[in-house]
């Protein structure tokens, strides 16, 4: 009898759906993964965050064969390690595109039709209509990794009558996009937008790869909005760009420390639009995280068809 060890939360609901495919795993449920020691030595499959793991943790769980992120983030993961023992990993990849796609569109919508403003003019009962208004109709939208996020959020832009560029890895055809650009024509794009937008995974390729002079290609009425990682965005460069008027304004989703210190001057400032790192969030977050865990246990037992959301440990994506 197979071992799977869960370090998430994981509801009976969706266990019964889970021993439908494979009646014989014996399954333990934990709240953290620090409350699975005694169990992570023989757990063959491990569902997890992904966050929480550690170089010991993967040196304990001797019998591990398969982990299972139920995230799309795996910067922290201990890929050496896991490249060592040929560990099999699989992640939530592309279950984020819907609720990061609403919340990009209405972090644009907040900027372009001035909610933000109007709502503290509500709580002080300010009737001002010279507030002056935009139109998204035949604005630009720049993609920086346009993935299955980027792709969709440009679909999105384009119904609102946007013109979209983005940004791949290298040039391609791509549904949802106007023009399409390799990563040395992420320039071009940068000049060209009126909201930026950035999504991309977090790997020593892209770490600050928004920097003080990508911020200075922007146009001063410009507007950028993170949801990739923090540390994507040089965020010193940002807020002074801020702070200087050099460009517009910043919705921010992610932060180079979280949680954002209180005093850090982001909290404060008329021109920035920020959350706690939940544009992701959704209702139906881990019914479909597990609907790839249950097509890859499927694909595992029966020893045919393909891995959804294979993760290559070398590259750590």
């Amino acid at each position: 009898m197979k071992t799977l060890v869960t370090t998430c939360p994981v509801s009976d609901k969706h266990l019964a759906k889970i021993r439908e495919i494979a009646p014989d795993l014996d399954i333990h449920v934990f709240p953290s993964i620090g409350d699975a020691q005694d169990m992570l030595p023989s757990a063959e499959i491990l569902i997890t965050y992904g966050e929480d793991l550690t170089p010991e943790h993967i040196g304990v769980c001797t019998q591990l064969k398969w982990i299972h992120v139920i995230s799309a983030g795996l910067e922290l993961m201990p890929f050496p390690e896991i490249a060592a023992r040929d560990i099999l990993v699989t992640n939530a990849r592309g279950i984020h595109i819907i609720p990061m796609a609403e919340y990009t569109l209405g972090m644009i919508l907040m900027f372009s039709r001035r909610f933000a403003e109007l709502y503290r003019n509500q709580l002080d009962r300010n009737w001002d209509r010279t507030i002056r208004i935009d139109e998204l109709h035949g604005q630009t939208l720049g993609v920086i990794g346009a993935g299955a996020i980027g792709t969709e959020i440009a679909k999105r832009a384009q119904a609102f009558g946007m013109k979209t560029l983005g940004v791949a890895t290298t040039a391609r055809e791509q549904e949802g996009f106007d023009e399409m650009f390799g990563r040395d024509g992420m320039d071009e794009v940068l000049q060209r937008s009126d909201f930026a937008v950035v999504i991309v995974p977090l790997t020593p390729d892209t770490d600050r790869l928004i920097d003080e002079r990508e911020i200075g290609l922007m146009k001063s009425t410009a507007v950028l909005i993170n949801i990739s990682r923090g540390r994507v965005v040089e965020e010193a460069a940002l807020l002074d760009a801020l702070q200087t008027g050099k460009i517009r304004g910043a919705g921010l989703d992610v932060f180079e420390q979280e949680p954002l210190q209180k005093d850090h001057p982001f909290w404060g400032m008329d021109n920035v639009v920020l959350t706690p790192h939940l544009s992701s969030r959704s209702p139906h977050y881990m019914e479909r995280a597990l609907a790839i865990f249950r097509h890859n246990l499927r694909v595992t037992r029966a020893g045919e068809g393909d891995l959804q959301n294979k993760i290559d440990p070398v590259k750590g994506y």
